[in-house]
This record gives structure tokens, sequence and C-alpha cells, in this order.
């Protein structure tokens, strides 16, 4: 596998950033829900049951996207490794492609 270069650890680090600031984002409002506990009265149990089952689908979402898209990022970044000019040429293509569409409508 080629070496990354430190545009791809650049971005490897912001990908990783966000899914550590996704998941401190959960955990913050787990914690959240435990000091609202005396809050309201029944209510608010089944509330919060249902806010601690949507934040545990999320974290589980976070994960699922996380290893689902690692083999995709992976071939990508070898592809892109090997085949730097056709990268920019499709890059480029798909750039004014956009720019002639996005010009159209003005």
């Amino acid at each position: 596998m080629a070496r990354k270069s430190a545009v791809q650890v650049a971005e490897d680090q912001i990908k990783d950033q966000a899914f550590s600031e996704l998941q401190a984002l959960i955990q913050d409002s787990e914690k959240l829900l435990e000091e609202s506990a005396s809050l309201v009265g029944e209510e608010s149990a089944s509330l919060r049951a249902q806010v601690r089952q949507k934040l545990k689908q999320a974290l589980n979402s976070v994960a699922h996207v996380r290893e689902s898209t690692q083999p995709v990022v992976e071939a990508t970044e070898t592809y892109i490794g090997g085949h730097p000019w056709q990268t920019v040429a499709i890059s480029a293509g798909f750039g004014l492609v956009v720019g002639l569409l996005l010009g159209r409508r003005h």
C-alpha cells in the first residue's frame, strides 16, 4: 500500500476528530439525561427512555458508518496514490461540469 501523503493524514485526523466529537456529544447528552431525572414527573421517565434509546441508536450508527466506509476509504486512497494525474483530471472535469451547471442557473 502506498504511503499516505500529508493531506491524507490531515483528512484522517479531521475525520477521526469529527467522530470523536460526535461520540462526546452523545455521551454528554446521556449525562444530561441522568442529571435531569428529578425535573419532571412520570412522563419524564418515558421521555428519558426514548431519548436514551435514540442516543444509543446514533452511537451504533456512527460505529456502523465508520466500519462500513473504511474499505471504501482505503480503496480510494490506494487508487489516488497509484493514479494521481487521473484523479486530478477527473476532479477537474467534475468541477467544470458543476461550474457549467451552476452558471446556467443565473
